[in-house]
């Protein structure tokens, strides 16, 4: 992809005749004149072009930070919880934390693996085919978020010794827990949309959405545990608001 041009005006070198400018013969993102410079404004990434190292870092660095917002989430939470609700309630929530992640990270699987499968379909020329891949990868990511979901409200409690809750943090643990695996569906579909918006050469859009999601998280947090004094349940329902 053409950077930059140093002429505009473009003559052909033996009979002088002005020939077709250049960014008409080169796909390029919208550009402005400057002290007769063209200068690129956004350059949109595509998989198929040639990646040297600095473009690399611009199209992993949006899923980088998108991991990163993810797991600020829970020290969020926690900021919160440890000052609004009390220390036996935090240690509840970082208890149940890892659980509801490990059902939520079956997005991320099937995000990566969909992905994939989506990217090398259309690769081939076939995009009807990896419409409906797609299609097929989200309700059954849908349908799996739901029987996980059930899955993990019911057997919250027993998960929730076995992680080691003692008598004082149960019910906190079960209180978070089951709010929190309520909205399992959501997180995973989250997670396979962020992965598909990378694949289609839009990693920033994920990143923007993930980053207004924290935001989100955050100012619920605020609002609901300081403002609405409903404790750990409220924390609960602003971390699965920002999902």
């Amino acid at each position: 992809m053409l950077e930059y041009a140093k002429s505009y005006n473009i003559r052909h070198r033996r009979t002088g005749a002005r020939s077709v400018p250049l960014l008409k013969r080169c796909r390029v993102s919208p550009v402005i004149r400057k002290d007769n410079r063209l200068f690129n404004i956004y350059m949109q990434i595509e998989l198929s072009d040639h990646f040297n190292f600095k473009k690399l870092m611009r199209f992993i660095m949006p899923s980088m930070l998108m991991m990163v917002v993810v797991s600020i989430y829970g020290v969020i939470d926690g900021f919160f919880v440890s000052n609004y609700v009390g220390k036996t309630a935090f240690a509840a929530l970082n208890l149940v934390i890892p659980f509801s992640m490990i059902l939520g990270g079956t997005g991320f699987m099937i995000g990566t693996g969909g992905t994939a499968l989506v990217s090398k379909v259309q690769g081939e020329g076939d995009k009807e085919k990896a419409d409906r891949y797609f299609t097929m990868l989200i309700i059954f990511a849908a349908a799996l978020g739901v029987v996980l979901t059930a899955a993990g409200v019911a057997v919250m409690r027993p998960v929730s010794y076995l992680l080691g809750a003692t008598e004082d943090m149960i019910e906190y643990c079960v209180l978070y827990g089951r709010v929190l695996i309520a909205f399992n569906a959501f997180f995973m579909l989250q997670n396979i949309f962020q992965s598909f918006l990378a694949a289609a050469g839009k990693p920033k859009l994920g990143l923007t959405v993930t980053i207004i999601a924290g935001c989100a998280n955050a100012l619920l947090d605020a609002l609901f545990i300081v403002v609405f004094k409903w404790g750990l349940a409220g924390a609960a329902l602003a971390r699965a608001s920002g999902r």
